[in-house]
């Protein structure tokens, strides 16, 4: 009997729980009808993206009492409500989730109600009956569990009627999607800016300037040579091993496009190279690539994008591992997966590392990298380390 009293009290609370959010549906219909007037007189149009908001809200608490109930999740779909007014406006109007969530209230508003005023006869007809029927005869209460078919009835009808149908689900996901890839466009396009410009001054500061002097000198040495030709000799000597520098710059800007050791040695040589010269103590193995592929008899090569996404990550995760982690030893592995290529570095530093946005420019650059090939990026960092970067690339092998 005490068992069935604490189930019989939940399936109560679950009730009571839904007739409050009934209350709310109630207030909401008057908001639906103030707000369809105001709508109607075009000057409080933006209220109705609001309203919709708010009704999102109260559906999103239904299923969230109604899978916290049985356990599993109620799906929903909504098209973003994003852009300007018009277009915020012609989605809440056409979207069918508002439909469904305006069903779901008007329904909700009658059952929620009437469900928990049955819950309460019952309860009267249940310590009545049961009181005796358990308590003297000793057998299992009969009018207890009413309550939680009642508390089941009210959750199949949630469930039945926020569940989206299956052609507003892929609209909903494709919509996400689309929103995803926007976001993801706008980062690379910020990421090639910040490249252009980062190339930019590079050439300016760096090989520009020392081709300058370079060519200075070399009209300081042509005036020279006829009058004084040990100062002219001097002077080339000078230009000489200023376009041995203004080579060198060169080729580090080349290296930050793409660097010449992916194409000549490829990703492994590449990875191995950045682990010879980091500084750390790197362990690099490698798993299905740049192997012998046994099916068709040659070396298994990602594409060129994917390799050099693949290498700058690797080449900013040791770089940073190097510089703030404290680490002594660090790892990169790489392995070619059905669905792309997986590249995981990890230090046995500090830890500490920022997630986010507010993880430093680094980071935030290797995520717009890698989410402008439809990658993710996953960082690790507790207080005390270890730090650990997993990257997904997706591609086609």
């Amino acid at each position: 009997m005490r068992e069935a009293i604490k189930e019989a009290a939940r399936a109560w609370w679950h009730l009571a729980t839904g007739a409050a959010l009934a209350v709310c549906c109630l207030l909401m219909a008057g908001v639906a009808l103030f707000t369809a007037f105001l709508t109607l007189t075009v000057i409080g149009a933006g209220v109705l993206p609001e309203s919709v908001l708010l009704l999102r809200r109260l559906a999103g608490r239904e299923r969230s009492r109604t899978a916290a109930r049985t356990g599993v999740p109620v799906p929903e779909a909504y098209l973003p409500l994003e852009g300007p007014l018009p277009a915020r406006v012609r989605t809440a109007v056409t979207d069918p989730g508002t439909h469904r969530d305006l069903i779901w209230a008007a329904a909700h508003a009658v059952y929620g109600i009437a469900l928990w005023c049955a819950s309460l006869v019952v309860w009267v007809c249940a310590l009545t009956f049961d009181g005796v029927w358990t308590g003297l005869a000793g057998r299992p209460p009969l009018v207890l569990p009413v309550i939680g078919r009642l508390a089941g009835l009210e959750t199949d009808w949630a469930r039945a009627l926020l569940t989206p149908a299956p052609s507003a689900a892929r609209d909903a996901a494709l919509a996400a999607r689309v929103e995803q890839l926007t976001a993801t466009r706008a980062g690379a396009v910020a990421a090639h800016g910040a490249e252009l410009r980062r190339i930019e001054r590079d050439l300016h500061d760096g090989a520009q300037a020392r081709l300058v002097a370079l060519s200075m000198r070399i009209g300081l040495a042509r005036r020279a040579y006829d009058s004084d030709p040990a100062t002219a000799r001097k002077l080339l000597d000078d230009a000489q091993e200023q376009a041995e520098e203004a080579l060198a710059e060169l080729r580090h800007v080349v290296r930050g496009i793409h660097p010449p050791i992916l194409t000549d040695r490829g990703l492994t040589g590449a990875v191995r190279a950045l682990a010879a010269s980091s500084g750390l103590e790197v362990e690099v193995s490698v798993t299905g690539l740049d192997g012998e592929d046994h099916d068709h008899g040659h070396g298994v090569r990602a594409p060129a994008a994917v390799e050099a996404a693949a290498y700058f990550v690797v080449a900013e995760a040791l770089t940073n591992a190097a510089k703030h982690s404290g680490a002594a030893r660090a790892s990169v592995a790489l392995t070619r997966e059905p669905a792309g290529l997986r590249v995981l570095v990890e230090d046995a530093g500090r830890g500490g590392a920022e997630a986010g946005e507010r993880g430093g420019s680094g980071l935030t650059g290797m995520r717009r990298r890698v989410a402008a090939l439809d990658g993710a990026v996953r960082l690790t960092s507790p207080r005390g380390g270890p730090t650990v970067i997993e990257v997904e690339l997706p591609c086609v092998w």
